[in-house]
This record gives C-alpha cells, sequence and structure tokens, in this order.
C-alpha cells in the first residue's frame, strides 16, 4: 500500500542504573498486566520540563524519575501508586494518570504528590492511562483499565479548568496514548487492542462526532503512546513490535525506529535543543533511547492555566 518507510537507528541515551532495579518485592500491578513476569522497573510517561529535564514513570513501584540532560537518573518522587502516563502543565507542575488513584499532581521542587481527580462523579475509574493539555488548559484524559474488545468500555475524559469534567468519548477498546491534531479539532487517541489510532473530531462544544479510524496498524500489540510533531505528523511507540512509527499528516509510514533494546517501546517524546530528538522508552529493560528527525516535536507549553 505504501513505500517502506525509511529506517531511522537510534541510540541509547540513559538506562536506569542497577541501583534503582526492585527484585526482592511482589507487585500486583505486574502480576497482572506482565502475566507474573519480574518487573524491576517499567517505565512510560516521557515529558520534558523547561529545564530540559527528561521526566517518567516507574508504574509497578510508584516512582518517578528525572533525567538530566547527560542521562543521569535522579529518583525524584516515591508514594503509594502506579502512575501511568505524565505531562507538565505550564506553570510547572507535573499531572499524573495513576492506573489505581486516577489524576494526581507533583511539585517537581518537594517530590509532593497529591490527589488531583480520584473519581469521576463519586464512581471510580477503570484505570487511568495518558493525558495531554490543550492550549486552553483543558486536560485530556484516558481511563483503559483492563478494557479491550472483550470488553470496549473504556473512556476519553476532559477536564476543564473549571472542574468540570467530561465524558468526551465511551465504549472504546483500551484508549492509550493521546494527542491534540495542530488546530486542536480533534483528538488522535492510540486504542490499544484495535491496533488503531482514532481521530476522534470535536464540536464547537467538545462533544465528539464522526470517529473514525485514522491508521490502521498490524502486529505487535498495539500503538501505546503518540507524540505530534509541528507539521502535523504523529510518532507511534508501537508495543510488542518493538519500533515507533511515524507517519505523514496524511497517515502514511514516512520513518520507522526499530529498538535495539526489546519489544516494548511503550511513549515518546520530543526534545533536544531543536526539538527534533525522539526519546522512546523500552519499558522493560528500563532504557531510553533517542533518534534525531528532521521535523521538531509541536511545543508543549501554553498560557493556559488550571487552578
Amino acid at each position: 500500500m505504501f513505500a517502506p518507510p525509511v529506517r531511522i537507528q537510534p541510540e541509547v541515551f540513559a538506562r536506569v542504573p542497577d541501583a534503582f532495579m526492585v527484585r526482592e518485592r511482589r507487585s500486583a500491578w505486574a502480576h497482572t498486566q506482565l502475566h507474573g513476569a519480574p518487573a524491576p522497573v517499567f517505565l512510560e510517561g516521557p515529558s520534558f520540563d523547561r529545564e530540559g529535564n527528561l521526566w517518567v514513570v516507574d508504574i509497578p513501584w510508584g516512582r518517578i524519575f528525572r533525567i538530566d540532560p547527560q542521562g543521569r537518573f535522579a529518583l525524584a518522587a516515591e508514594y503509594d501508586g502506579e502512575p501511568n502516563g505524565l505531562k507538565f502543565h505550564p506553570d510547572g507542575r507535573a499531572f499524573i494518570a495513576d492506573y489505581r488513584r486516577g489524576i494526581m499532581v507533583l511539585d517537581p521542587a518537594t517530590g509532593k504528590v497529591e490527589p488531583y481527580l480520584e473519581r469521576a462523579r463519586l464512581e471510580g475509574f477503570k484505570g487511568c492511562n495518558d493525558l495531554f493539555f490543550a492550549s486552553n488548559g483543558d486536560l485530556y484524559f484516558t481511563d483503559q483499565g483492563q478494557t479491550g474488545l472483550q470488553d470496549p468500555s473504556g473512556r476519553l475524559f476532559r477536564l476543564r479548568p473549571s472542574g468540570q469534567l467530561d465524558c468526551v468519548l465511551a465504549g472504546i477498546p483500551s484508549p492509550n496514548g493521546l494527542v491534540l491534531n495542530l488546530d486542536e479539532t480533534a483528538v488522535l487517541l492510540a486504542v490499544t487492542r484495535d491496533n488503531a489510532i482514532w481521530r476522534v473530531p470535536l464540536m464547537s462544544d467538545g462533544t465528539a462526532t464522526k470517529v473514525g479510524v485514522y491508521i490502521q496498524m498490524s502486529g505487535g500489540g498495539g500503538p501505546d503512546g503518540i507524540a505530534l510533531d509541528s507539521g502535523g505528523g504523529l510518532a507511534v511507540c508501537h508495543v510488542g513490535f518493538g519500533a515507533t512509527w511515524i507517519f505523514s499528516p496524511k497517515g502514511e509510514p514516512v520513518y520507522r525506529i526499530d529498538s535495539p533494546e526489546g519489544l516494548y517501546t511503550t511513549n515518546c517524546a520530543y526534545g533536544g535543543p531543536e526539538g527534533k530528538d525522539l526519546y522512546i522508552v523500552e519499558s522493560r529493560s528500563g532504557t531510553i533511547l533517542k533518534a534525531t528527525l528532521p521535523v521538531a516535536g509541536r511545543a508543549m507549553y501554553s498560557h493556559a492555566a488550571m487552578a
């Protein structure tokens, strides 16, 4: 259907030091999600702060790591939760999609993690996965839990700065990573168990309409984390396939980045001096890969504010 994408060879930017590997404890998250396999670490949620530090979460052990531009790890926070996704707000706070506890907020200066939104209309979430800020301060996040084709009941939520919570879309078989397109008229949504990226057009009142498949993938486990570039192209981490694909704004695969470390390529974020370096997380090994691309990532910060 398409010409083979150009292959880009990544380099290893950083690895979790052995001192941070957890080997003598049991994780309930890992027991279910990894079918009992050991999980000394499981990184996800890469996000850059304004100082150029890369932050990642460690789901089974409730840890947040800060990685400096030289690739050195530091434990920034540890709490009783299962952090799955992380994004920085323009005011400097880090918001966390926690699989067990909902939406949390981290003060990067102190390492303090506090609940922000634990329930939707008094009901607990299935398991929050990832999140994304719109330029007006709206926070979009996915509620995945154990949903899939056997139970397509995952949800996409929007939390407005006023505190109003809206369910934008329900009936999703495993909603995962998400971004808004450049003009913020649609959510691009990784639906892992459908092995597809959905386009969720937004009406003027914020409701969804005419949802469809934007990119259909095959093999592996499905798309996980995604990131938008400044031209509207989409980076898609294909977990279980060990690759990250770069698609044009039309949905054509143009680049392929294969992991030399493992198949759990789960999340990515643009960074570097020009914003053209794509940092890719290989979760099981605790490795951060780096690949340089022709186009910079989309600017992540706006002037919006949340209470």
